[in-house]
């Protein structure tokens, strides 16, 4: 076992290290159509220093970045070849490509970046918090329970957006001496404002399932996953009744740490492809698209794991379900939602029909679902989230103009590459 494990090991790196060059090589051209301005245009910027399979990250805040670009320029500060071909694709923000230290350096130089946003915690992200004449905001990708929102590690931005109540409550009960009304802000979900798009299917009477779960984790604490726990016998039992629509959206790690979730993964996607050759006209989908939203808005009942996506769910107020963790040490906070949900154990998956069918028509779980709507996210009338984000914003700009006046005759010390923030490459 311990040698299959280092040979998987030995395989992926390799094809990183050729991935690698590849898109090294790729980039040459398109970097060189897509000069950046060196005029000081870009106010705000948004670091990422991860590949493709962390891109859906990125991609929950395209469209509000985008809004938020009409008024204030804003540049993805992209750190690897991969992950800067996938946004160059895909992103309606421009796109810069740093994969060394001087090249960053290059980039604050020509730009007047007053915000720095970070959707992760990357070690690499402390290479760009270096700068000390620009707020470094921590805006995740998303807002969950799960023991990556309260780590000590919030600590280390000058500021950090969040949903709501439920989330200055959670990192209150972690975070010692810390200032939340200076340094976390509330903004709600914007990206909520966002969840709309074309439906891959033509609405009918079948009842619309989202099936969202999240990749199997790197530790047993973290091990929320349910593709090979519930998965196929929750699938296998919804495609079999004729009456409802399966939309599965599998997390795009599933399967990277423990290979039963990826060989479940494809069992599941099997499955869909075989029930719409037995009937057209169910339409079941197997979504592994960049655009996340409609899925969550279109759905009449969403089953999801303990991940970003229980929480992107309850913005739209919708019955959704929770898969209970097998994994006996997988952290989970109850102290919030989680200790009032639906939860679906693993030998209740495959009646997941009878689930759905209590959870319709349930009017008391609809009450109490409502009120963990209002703690987490506040007001979720739409376009008020993306209001609250633009008006955060200006604060932090507001604050940057009285910051600089302050200082504007301190001498700037510029960063040096060799110092030991990091590797340089």
């Amino acid at each position: 076992m311990v040698i299959r494990k280092d040979v998987r090991r030995a395989v992926k790196l390799v094809r990183d290290v050729v991935a690698s060059r590849k898109a090294q090589h790729r980039l040459r051209g398109p970097l060189k159509a897509r000069e950046l301005r060196a005029d000081n245009h870009f106010k705000i910027a948004v670091y990422f220093a991860d590949g493709p399979v962390n891109m859906y990250q990125m991609r929950q805040w395209y469209q509000p970045l985008a809004t938020l670009a009409t008024t204030w320029p804003v540049l993805v500060l992209s750190r690897t070849g991969g992950g800067t071909l996938q946004l160059m694709d895909e992103s309606p923000i421009p796109v810069a490509y740093a994969r060394t230290v001087p090249q960053l350096e290059q980039i604050v130089a020509e730009q007047d970046i007053r915000i720095v946003f970070y959707v992760n915690q990357n070690p690499r992200n402390f290479q760009m918090m270096r700068y000390g004449r620009c707020w470094h905001v921590f805006i995740n990708h998303g807002e969950s329970d799960k023991m990556y929102m309260i780590t000590n590690q919030f600590k280390a931005y000058d500021y950090s957006f969040v949903a709501g109540d439920a989330a200055l409550a959670r990192l209150d009960r972690v975070l010692w001496d810390y200032d939340f009304d200076k340094r976390a802000i509330k903004i709600g979900r914007p990206q909520a404002d966002y969840f709309s798009g074309e439906l891959p299917y033509t609405p009918d009477q079948r009842q619309v399932v989202l099936y969202a779960p999240t990749w199997e984790g790197d530790r047993a604490a973290a091990a929320y996953g349910s593709v090979a726990t519930h998965g196929i016998a929750l699938v296998t039992a919804l495609l079999a009744t004729g009456a409802h629509r399966v939309i599965y959206r599998p997390h795009p790690r599933s399967g990277v740490v423990d290979h039963r979730y990826g060989a479940a993964n494809k069992t599941i996607i099997a499955a869909i492809a075989a029930a719409n050759a037995r009937d057209p006209s169910a339409q079941h989908v197997y979504d592994s698209g960049p655009d996340l939203g409609w899925q969550l808005a279109a759905a009449d009942v969403a089953i999801v794991d303990i991940s970003a996506m229980v929480y992107d769910r309850l913005a739209t107020g919708k019955p959704l379900i929770i898969t209970r963790p097998v994994n006996p040490t997988a952290v989970i906070d109850t102290s919030g939602y989680l200790s009032d949900c639906e939860w679906l154990p693993t030998e209740q998956a495959a009646d997941i029909a009878g689930q759905v069918e209590r959870l319709t028509h349930d009017d008391a779980a609809v009450e109490r679902l409502q009120g963990w709507v209002q703690r987490y996210f506040g007001d979720t009338t739409p376009g008020v989230a993306t209001e609250r984000l633009h008006a955060a914003v200006q604060h932090l700009m507001d604050e940057w103009d009285r910051f600089a006046a302050v200082h504007d005759a301190d001498i700037a010390i510029v960063p040096d590459p060799t110092s030991n923030t990091g590797d340089a490459k």
